[in-house]
């Protein structure tokens, strides 16, 4: 570990006050607090600009000329939910680019540690700062939904406020990208499974299920730590010691999902995964990322019905330890 642990990629996951360290009464507190500003009413609110943004994206990507080799993560499957972020927290355009900033170094666990640390600092002054300029201002926002949240007479305090604004965006981003990412590439890879679901055979949203089951957004999410001491198998896991959990293994586990758990087949009867978490720490944000999904993949491939990946293409994944995604998948829109 870094001699400052402020600085080390990890930080921003563990050394935050919100609900993903909070546990037990500190959790329900938190949740409570923050679960009102992620209503239903939310998401469908958010959709205009869902399908907005997703229009714009595919517009500039109409312009691409014929066998041109793009990069879908990012030209699309990353900068679609980076916008609908910036425009649910009610960023201004200055505040925007240090917001990105901080959203590629979340899961970007390959960074040294003094540009990770600076990066994490930058991102907490331009939310705090967004945090006041919404004081002053309040709007229809996620941010201005927050600072007005109560329980009784609780509140968020400031540092639980840019901690929780941080949690979305770090958790709320990158699950989207590869949500979208390993969606296209699948069917991409699988040709026999998208027809399937162009001819109307199996619906969209069985392909999201089917993709955050076969490959989770997620791989690994630092840290949790056993409350007490937990046996399994031959193995006592020690209260206080860390636990991490491989969200990628659930979903191939052939005891729960067949012999065949290791393929990608949209038409598998839906079943449990823990793509978005499990429990009192499920994702509030899911609907919102599932909208997201079922908005874009299939205005992409009515978009660009002869849509076929890049030939000889090193496929890479993203550098993290977190993510589960690609790196920069290359496809030709149209020959």
């Amino acid at each position: 570990m870094h001699a400052h642990p402020e600085a080390h990629w990890i930080y921003n996951w563990c050394g935050v006050e919100n609900m993903f360290t909070a546990y037990g009464p500190d959790h329900t507190r938190l949740r409570k607090l923050v679960a009102p500003a992620f209503t239903a009413r939310r998401t469908q609110e958010m959709q205009p600009a869902v399908d907005r943004i997703t229009g714009e994206l595919l517009d500039a990507l109409g312009t691409r000329a014929p066998g041109e080799v793009v990069d879908l993560r990012e030209q699309f499957a990353h900068p679609l939910p980076m916008r609908v972020i910036c425009e649910l927290f009610g960023l201004d355009e200055a505040e925007r680019t240090d917001v990105a900033a901080l959203i590629n170094t979340f899961v970007d666990t390959s960074l040294p540690p003094e540009v990770a640390g600076q990066v994490l600092a930058n991102g907490r002054e331009t939310l705090a700062r967004l945090v006041a300029r919404k004081r002053e201002h309040l709007g229809e926002d996620l941010t201005s939904a927050l600072i007005e949240a109560r329980d009784g007479g609780d509140r968020l305090n400031e540092t639980e406020l840019v901690d929780t604004l941080i949690l979305v965006l770090g958790a709320g981003h990158e699950t989207t990208v590869n949500l979208i990412g390993n969606a296209v590439v699948a069917l991409l890879d699988n040709p026999d499974q998208l027809a399937l679901v162009l001819d109307g055979t199996v619906p969209w949203s069985q392909v999201v299920e089917e993709t955050l089951r076969w490959a989770p957004s997620l791989a690994h999410l630092p840290l949790r730590f056993a409350t007490e001491d937990i046996p399994v198998a031959d193995v006592v896991i020690g209260a206080g010691e860390p636990i991490l959990a491989t969200f990628g293994a659930v979903g191939w586990d052939p005891e729960f999902h067949g012999p065949r758990a290791h393929l990608f087949d949209v038409t598998r009867a839906p079943s449990r995964h823990l793509a978005f978490g499990h429990g009192v720490h499920r994702c509030i944000g899911a609907p919102l990322a599932r909208a997201e999904a079922l908005t874009a993949l299939p205005r992409f491939f009515e978009a660009f019905p002869e849509v076929a990946l890049a030939k000889d293409q090193a496929r890479a994944p993203f550098p993290s330890f977190i993510a589960h995604g690609h790196q920069a998948p290359k496809a030709v829109l149209r020959p």
